[in-house]
């Protein structure tokens, strides 16, 4: 019987099913585990099932057993993760595509929304139990009628568009690619960041973590948005330099920041605090049961069927 790593808690559901046809290592207490523990619990396993908050950089990768053969990232994305490494050691990485899909696009949604009508504010006056309805309280921006500009038009980023023009949004995209008309759906294509940004009222990212996308919200590219503009991140942390966005903020570049992903998470940076623009959320991105259920499902069948063919469909590298 094949022995896997599992690097954090899973549901019990899919922790019995795990049970049932491998030898399993359970992280019982659900600890974050370091490279150093992951590399020596890992030394006598065919493979592990990591978590997007695991760090397999090339160090640790180069240091695992020669048995490890797969590692199962649980999470759509693989930033996290040497791909290059893995693959000069000949060890397979695969992720959780689709399954994720829609919970993701409705958390993007919500930080639109949460953030473009100043929920923040909104419920900190609530529960002083000390406003009175007046014609300019708490006034923010409509969707309706504004552009939302998406950055990254995978799936997660059709769902986000599929959703905003229910609202009645005009929807604007960045992608490396254009698609084709039937997946585009009346969204307008800008071939690059500064003719996007430059014309939306809303910025949705979406984009996967890679070199090229990390801080592509920065000082310069700020500089392209129109005041007033609301931003929104719901893919990963290291899209945005924290330092220009905080800056953007206290000048009042921008109307409002929406936030579900975070350089360094849990750790926020204390300077978003202080704004009573900023609506962040604890990374709640996949946070339904169905979702983390087919994920873990997911992330599961990708090692069974690498142990079972040599191969595997979610492969990433």
């Amino acid at each position: 019987m094949k022995k896997v790593l599992i690097t954090r808690k899973l549901l019990k559901s899919n922790e019995e099913r795990i049970a049932k046809i491998w030898k399993p290592i359970f992280n019982t207490k659900d600890e974050i585990y370091s490279q150093n523990k992951i590399i020596e619990l890992s030394k006598d396993c065919d493979g592990i099932l990591t978590s997007i908050l695991d760090k397999i950089d090339e160090n640790t990768i180069n240091k695992l057993s020669d048995k490890v053969r797969v590692i199962s990232n649980f999470a759509v994305g693989f930033g996290n993760i040497d791909l290059k490494a893995a693959s000069k050691r000949n060890i397979v990485v695969t992720n959780t595509p689709d399954v994720l899909t829609d919970a993701t696009a409705d958390i993007a949604m919500l930080l639109i929304l949460g953030a473009s009508r100043r929920v923040v504010e909104g419920i900190k006056w609530a529960k002083n139990k000390n406003w009175k309805w007046s014609v300019d309280f708490l006034i923010g921006k409509q969707l309706s009628g504004s552009k939302l500009g998406i950055l990254g038009m995978g799936r997660i980023g059709r769902a986000v568009a599929k959703r905003a023009k229910a609202f009645g949004m005009e929807i604007h995209y960045h992608n490396r690619s254009r698609l084709n008309q039937e997946l585009e759906a009346g969204a307008i294509y800008h071939n690059n960041i500064q003719s996007l940004f430059s014309v939306i009222d809303v910025l949705s990212i979406n984009c996967p973590a890679t070199k090229e996308t990390e801080k592509i919200i920065n000082k310069k590219t700020l500089n392209f948005f129109s005041k007033g503009v609301v931003i929104t991140n719901s893919a990963r942390g290291d899209m945005i330099d924290d330092d220009a966005m905080l800056e953007a903020l206290k000048d009042k570049k921008i109307f409002a920041l929406g936030l579900d992903v975070y350089n360094g998470e849990p750790n926020i940076h204390p300077g978003y605090l202080e704004h009573s623009n900023v609506f962040i959320l604890p990374h709640l991105g996949s946070a339904t049961e169905k979702t983390r259920y087919d994920m873990a499902n997911l992330a599961i069948d990708n090692i069974d069927e690498f142990f079972k063919t040599g191969k595997c469909t979610n492969k990433v590298n």
